[in-house]
């Protein structure tokens, strides 16, 4: 364990994502500081803790952040940084992550790619910038010096945000052939539905996310329907006046639920929402061993336009490895079901960085899935989260589990560049293989419009059912609140009318303050 003094709590977050991105095998643990002293969150520690951490007392790292002065010790050698007076709190959060950052480099002898930045949304900083009036020299100029970059990563940032740019104002169209008549302020002045469908046929090694096993929840899929129904009803009344511009059906995997069953979701979506507005219509089939042609042709009837079939990786060893439960032919086949049922924008998924795949298993299920000719393609670095059973087992899969490295992302970038995929969206998540980040890929026209709304954080996303968050943007993008369901599906049946009054509540305050 790596103890970190801190005399200021509101930092906390950033002292410890910026640690733990320079020891990912270490358990960071933040320890407040009150004159010079440590305060124990637990006054009576055991003997062997304190033997323990007397033995290691030259790793603990000092940080402290006074009116005039930012300090950085570890071990014996201290980095200072002056505060200006008066300075903002942002800024000296700023100052902060840079000394930090400089001392922990020195120390390891090593830069991270994205410098200081701990957030999940690097592309938001040079593209809010842009949307601003600020030019692409500027945005780049802050970017580097603010949050020390380095030039791939900073030029990667910068042509996102211009391909989002262009996706917004209509010079690059959508999938579906639509453009929002009134252009980026219609976007901007409209809002985004997610529909969750929190099951799965079985719950992967690596996975998080609050769903269930299809085979657990099958007899309270019924009541569940009925329950998101409710919500669904509600939630179209609290956004009459807005523009439905996307909805996006999540989970888990909506494919597990039965044709029928998946049938009446969509069903219910266009019975409660005015769709006359809709841009575009995605369904997250996810595991391709649940794809049926019924599925896709149901789909295309109520006026899906995208679909994602998401095998993770190409090596049925893997996949049998962490619990997916299907084979690499059953991703052909989904696939071949698609392009039958008529759909032109495809998605996939892949995870690089799995137990016992290096460079050059990424690189042939790279080329394994080029075969097969998505789209899109979304390509994410594992992080192993807390929740997962991954996590768990890390001493049986961790030795077996290598960063990705820049060199292989870059490999990856001009691999799918030269396919003619180019990267449209990207997000960093904690814990991330590499401390690299995840990226959205698509051919021209192909760009995912919910994807970059939503990872941008540019306009109201209303989220209905289990472990669904909305996000409620207040008007010039200054603000954002969040609403959060319940994830656990039976908390979820019990009290969907708080669900539905979280939203309420939220939305009314919201509208209070603005009208």
């Amino acid at each position: 364990m790596m103890e970190v003094l801190l005399n200021d709590g509101s930092f906390s977050y950033d002292v410890h994502s910026l640690t733990k991105a320079f020891y990912p095998s270490e358990d960071v643990k933040i320890i407040p500081m009150e004159n010079g002293k440590r305060i124990p969150a637990d006054p009576v520690k055991t003997e062997q803790h304190k033997q323990a951490m007397a033995e290691r007392e030259n790793e603990l790292i000092a940080v402290s952040v006074e009116e005039h002065e930012v300090s950085i010790r570890i071990r014996e050698r201290l980095t200072e940084a002056a505060v200006p007076e008066n300075c903002p709190r942002q800024e000296v959060k700023n100052i902060l992550k840079k000394t930090l950052y400089h001392a922990l480099c020195e120390e390891n002898g090593h830069r991270l790619p994205w410098g200081t930045l701990s957030g999940i949304r690097p592309v938001k900083v040079p593209m809010r910038m842009m949307m601003n009036g600020h030019t692409e020299t500027e945005a780049r100029s802050y970017f580097q010096t603010t949050y020390l970059a380095d030039d791939s990563r900073t030029a990667l940032a910068l042509a996102i945000a211009k391909r989002e740019l262009a996706v917004l104002d209509g010079r690059e169209p959508l999938s579906s052939g639509k453009r929002a008549a009134g252009g980026r302020q219609e976007i901007l002045d409209g809002y985004s539905l997610y529909v969750s469908i929190p099951f799965c046929p079985s719950i992967c090694l690596y996975c998080s996310f609050p769903s269930g096993t299809i085979g657990t929840y099958r007899k309270h899929i019924e009541e569940y329907l009925t329950a998101l129904d409710k919500e669904l009803s509600e939630t179209a009344l609290l956004m009459r006046g807005k523009k439905l511009l996307s909805v996006y059906i999540g989970g888990g995997t909506p494919t597990a639920l039965e044709p029928e069953q998946l049938l009446r979701v969509m069903e219910m979506i266009g019975k409660h929402f005015d769709m006359s507005s809709l841009l575009e219509y995605t369904m997250e089939a996810g595991r391709p061993d649940t794809i049926t042609r019924e599925h896709l042709l149901n789909m295309r009837a109520h006026g899906v336009n995208r679909v994602s079939v998401n095998p993770q990786t190409m090596h049925q060893k893997t996949l049998d490895l962490i619990g997916r439960c299907h084979t690499v032919e059953d991703t052909e086949r989904a696939f071949a079901l698609a392009r039958e049922a008529g759909f032109t924008d495809i998605n996939t998924d892949l995870i690089i960085g799995l137990p016992g795949e290096r460079e050059k298993e990424i690189m042939e299920t790279l080329e394994a899935v080029r075969k097969l000719d998505p789209d899109a393609l979304t390509v994410h670095s594992l992080a192993v989260k807390r929740s997962s059973r991954l996590h768990e087992r890390m001493e049986e899969y961790g030795s077996s589990i290598e960063p990705v490295s820049e060199n292989t992302m870059d490999a990856i970038i001009a691999e799918e560049n030269k396919n003619g995929l180019a990267p449209y969206y990207l997000y960093r998540q904690k814990n991330i293989a590499g401390n690299l980040e995840n990226i959205g890929f698509a051919k021209p026209g192909k760009a995912g419009l919910y994807n970059i709304l939503m990872m941008e954080e540019l306009h109201t996303v209303i989220a209905c059912g289990a472990g669904a968050i909305s996000k409620i943007v207040y008007p010039g993008l200054e603000r954002i609140e969040r609403a959060a369901n319940v994830s656990d599906i039976a908390s979820y049946l019990a009290r969907t009318d708080e669900m539905i009054e979280r939203k309420r509540s939220v939305l009314r305050a919201m509208r209070e303050e603005t009208d």
